[in-house]
């Protein structure tokens, strides 16, 4: 078929010598653990190499020769597969922890366009990780390839693009060994504009190929270090990445694996590829454009939930709240500064002693007849709530006599009973208990059992919880999952005035037992932190049992965040029964099929500041678009301009919370007046623009993709825009360029040449600006610098202090006209429904919702807006359309010549600006979008 081509060849060209040798920047590194020595790199039969040492202080100095260690001993081509068996060649260098398969399987699949190729061993089950992960036929104008080559070098494939023949990926690079609890792969790739994995702290959106750098992707209750925290290890795993190729296209590439790995990035350009268990399954997605890319992936992971239209408000939380009545004059505050606000948090401060499904009924006592006042207000709130459970109350009880799974001891023989024997209630199980911030054990359920038993008991407590105190949104935290003192002795907790001195877990860390917590390569997320540090460390035992015994954490652990999440989404609709939004500090792919993420216990830095604006492009990549940081810093002391110029830029964040932590100064933005009044500012300009935010959302639920995505997505050909880390896009159409640095009152942005733009905020508002690198105001008494693209409409609606009240408001557009030549377009969209109703994982196109096309067009001499309805809801009332905005427009609009679907009207106001070129337009009830199908036209006036 002309879609699929199996090539064998006798030679390839190569830059190898025939010693083995690699030249510098092309190296595999053999030796990535611990323990580095000329000798002991020879033991590995690796070669060594101090030449480059000072002028390439991160090349390897050890690494493997240049064989691939397989080679191809028998293939075949059937329908849309390829499959070949892999020798391991006897004179190979040896895997360095632990002995290659003899045989493994490759085979290649098309998916459509797309490619799938899977690597495990011959006659031997290997886990793959229990996440529905969808195989469509992903459509797409290009194809992809697979080529098998089978040299005197030994086994290698590559992923080609068909119509330019451009190599993806290409394994010559070598280094393809597979053993138990050891898998690494190699290749060479055809860009260094790679962008993805995660959760890592990147301090650009690209990543830096001018050296080696390794990052480790392991599930770790970590803070984000965005100073000099390169390489650590976050709270979720998504191993996805998308590259850009030279010509402009895009391609993605993401591997299927949930055991603890990491990636290698290396000069060539290459990257190295290693993980402990499970197998390669790698797909390879051909694009063309960016955002062709991310639905494409988003069709294999599923594609984001769509959040409540609440949840797009201003969150505001803290951890520390000394009471409700704190709460209530931090609410009160806000509100007479007039800053919008739709969500009040609650963070683990109102429970009863730490413990889930309970609340404080000393200094939280009125927390339940606040939250009623909160609703009567049109406000919301959401509760945090962690994983693991109290082994002596009731919702532990239950879970024992419901049968519920746990993670649990793999041998009776194993079991703390120093610890066991203090709960009746655990006495006789297996559960293995561990200690978060209750004052006694905890047991951690287990979230991927098959049975669901575990999930319905989990929404059960939800929806007795929810009985007794009305909550709105769900918070997960501490879902890595995350233990403390683990091994430590003593932990660190000892001696807390908050905390109890409970025994600590420990872990094997010697015998046949320590297999899995002390595999022969822990990976970059371990030997990062240092020596003493195992799986174990701030978590649970490696081998302790999932999925009822089926599996051990050592392959489940990186998914307990994202099953969590999944059974919440089951409690959310039982507890409730509308939609809202679930917030999940651990993630993995398919997380955004049910929640939102915020990104971890960041510091009240600049630097954390700008990390952040990568890390919410990134989780737009990764399928998570609902996803924001702690605005003003989580950890430490922030301080008035910092939080004043994040909150600026926060208001562009999807997920939008300021909080912090317990001991620190209260940084609600009405501390400071001059922060109270930028909040206010922008949060009237978000809430004004949130019709847009949430179409962006819709479409994303409906189709995949991003809702804020890197500059260079809309421009790929424009190589300045490839390196843009901290200016992003609201979609196609809004650009902001946030201020990201102290003591500054401008904003150096750069407006990609191939559109043309408009500014949005105060300064030159509606009037056209100059494409290229400018220098753009940005006082703390206006937004920051936001500009809208021409060609595009975009849907608002008068802003109030809540999306309960707003949504009551009139509609606007904004116009940005694409002129050429005297006559101009634009188009837009809105998608509409009531806000709340509850939507099942896949169910979009089943939902109640309007979706309005909106379609502009100018001449000398006239100007039409059609308005399409696409779809339309039943039982939801529209407000009237009153004001349209028209960016770019050259004529003066004739006020006495306007017509509704050909019939005359009156226009209320029209102002027009011949400096500008913004024609303002109001009329109450002008457009009637309830009607359906609309056009609204006028005249011009002559010259």
């Amino acid at each position: 078929m002309a879609w699929l081509r199996l090539i064998c060849v006798l030679a390839i060209v190569s830059t190898v010598s025939a010693d083995g040798t690699v030249p510098v920047g092309q190296r595999v590194d053999c030796f990535p653990d611990p323990g580095f020595s000329q000798d002991a790199c020879k033991a590995r039969g690796c070669i060594y190499d101090s030449d480059y040492e000072q002028n390439k202080p991160s090349d390897p100095l050890c690494y493997f020769p240049a064989n691939n260690g397989y080679t191809v001993t028998d293939q075949s081509v059937k329908a849309n597969t390829t499959t070949a068996t892999l020798t391991f060649s006897s004179g190979a260098t040896a895997n360095p922890f632990g002995t290659n398969f003899q045989q493994l399987q490759f085979q290649s699949t098309q998916l459509g366009n797309a490619l799938k190729v899977s690597i495990k061993p011959v006659g031997t089950s290997r886990y793959v990780p229990p996440v529905p992960i969808a195989e469509p036929f992903i459509q797409s104008p290009e194809s992809l390839n697979v080529e098998i080559v089978n040299n005197t070098g030994g086994f290698s494939f590559r992923v080609v693009r068909q119509i330019n023949n451009i190599r993806l990926w290409d394994t010559s690079i070598g280094g393809l060994h597979f053993a138990d609890q050891y898998i690494q792969i190699a290749t060479y790739l055809p860009t260094d504009k790679i962008y993805g994995f995660g959760e890592n702290i990147h301090q650009n959106i690209k990543h830096d190929f001018t050296k080696y750098t390794t990052w480790g992707m392991f599930a770790r209750d970590q803070p984000p270090n965005s100073v000099n925290g390169e390489g650590e290890n976050l709270y979720g795993v998504h191993p996805f990445y998308l590259g850009l190729e030279e010509d402009g296209k895009a391609h993605g590439v993401f591997i299927l694996n949930s055991n603890p790995q990491d990636v290698t990035t290396g000069p060539a350009p290459h990257l190295v590829y290693r993980t402990i268990g499970g197998q390669l399954d790698i797909y390879y997605l051909p694009g063309p454009t960016p955002e062709n890319v991310i639905r494409q992936y988003h069709e294999l992971i599923g594609k984001p939930f769509l959040p409540a239209y609440w949840a797009l408000g201003f969150q505001l939380c803290r951890y520390g709240y000394s009471g409700v009545d704190e709460v209530k004059d931090t609410v009160a505050r806000l509100k007479a500064a007039g800053i919008p606000q739709d969500v009040q948090f609650a963070d683990i401060d109102y429970m009863e002693r730490y413990k889930d499904f309970t609340y404080d009924h000393d200094k939280w006592g009125q927390w339940p007849n606040f939250t009623d006042y909160l609703h009567s207000q049109g406000q919301r709130v959401i509760l945090i709530f962690d994983p693991a459970i109290q082994a002596d109350y009731d919702t532990f009880k239950r879970g024992i006599e419901q049968n519920v799974s746990w993670i649990e001891w793999p041998r009776d023989d194993l079991v703390m009973r120093d610890i066991q024997d203090q709960y009746p209630l655990a006495k006789n199980t297996k559960i293995m208990l561990g200690v978060v911030w209750p004052d006694k054990h905890v047991g951690f359920p287990d979230f991927l059992d098959p049975t669901n038993i575990t999930t319905n008991w989990w929404a059960d407590e939800f929806k007795r919880y929810h009985d007794l105190q009305k909550f709105d949104g769900i918070w997960l935290d501490m879902n890595e999952p995350s233990n403390f003192g683990t091994n430590q002795d003593p932990p660190w907790y000892y001696g807390s005035s908050d905390h109890p001195n409970d025994l600590p877990l420990k872990c094997p860390t010697s015998g046949a037992d320590s297999a899995l917590d002390i595999p022969p390569y822990k990976t970059k997320g371990v030997y990062i932190y240092g020596d003493g540090n195992v799986f174990a460390s701030n978590t649970l035992c490696a081998f302790g049992t999932s999925i009822r015994g089926q599996s051990t954490l050592y392959n489940t652990k990186n998914l307990y965040g994202y099953s969590e999440s999944v059974s919440t989404w089951k409690a959310l609709e039982v507890a409730r029964g509308k939609r809202a939004a679930i917030v999940s500090r651990s993630t993995f792919p398919g997380s955004g099929t049910v929640a939102g993420h915020w990104l971890g216990d960041n510091t009240a830095r600049w630097e954390d500041l700008r990390t952040s604006i990568i890390g919410a492009q990134e989780f737009n990549l990764f399928g998570i678009p609902y996803v924001g940081s702690d605005i003003c810093g989580f950890l430490g002391t922030t301080n008035e301009e910092l939080c004043l110029r994040w909150q600026q830029m926060g208001a562009f964040h999807s997920f939008m919370r300021n909080h912090n932590t317990a001991g620190e100064p209260a940084q609600d933005p009405a501390q400071w007046p001059s922060v109270a009044n930028a909040t206010r500012i922008a949060n009237l300009f978000r809430y004004r623009h949130l019709p847009y935010l949430f179409s962006l959302h819709f479409n994303a639920t409906r189709y995949g993709g991003t809702v804020i995505r890197p500059v260079f997505f809309e421009f790929p050909l424009d190589a300045t825009t490839h390196t843009l880390s901290h200016q992003f896009l609201w979609g196609p159409a809004v650009l902001v360029a946030p201020v990201t640095e102290p003591g500054v009152k401008t904003v150096s942005a750069y407006l990609p040449t191939e559109a043309n733009w408009y500014s949005l905020f105060d300064t030159y508002y509606g009037s056209q600006l100059d494409s290229g690198h400018g220098v753009f105001p940005a006082p703390w008494t206006s937004i920051i610098p936001t500009f809208l693209r021409a060609g595009y409409i975009l849907p608002r609606q008068a802003p109030a202090l809540t999306t309960t009240a707003a949504r009551q408001n009139q509609f606007e557009l904004v116009i940005g006209s694409a002129v050429d030549a005297g006559t101009g377009s634009a188009h837009g969209e809105l998608y509409w429904d009531d806000g709340e109703t509850w939507i099942p994982i896949g169910a979009i196109e089943q939902h109640n919702y309007y979706r309005f096309a909106f379609d502009f067009s100018f001449t000398t001499a006239s100007a039409t807006l059609k308005i399409t309805a696409l779809n339309t809801a039943t039982g939801i009332t529209l407000p009237p359309l009153n004001n349209i905005e028209v960016f770019g427009y050259p004529y003066i609009p004739d006020m006495n010549q306007f017509y509704v679907n050909g019939q005359q009207v009156k226009i209320d106001s029209l102002t027009y600006s011949p400096f500008t070129k913004v024609a303002n337009i109001t009329s109450n009830g002008l457009i009637d979008l309830n009607k359906g199908t609309v056009t609204l036209s006028w005249k011009n006036k002559s010259n």
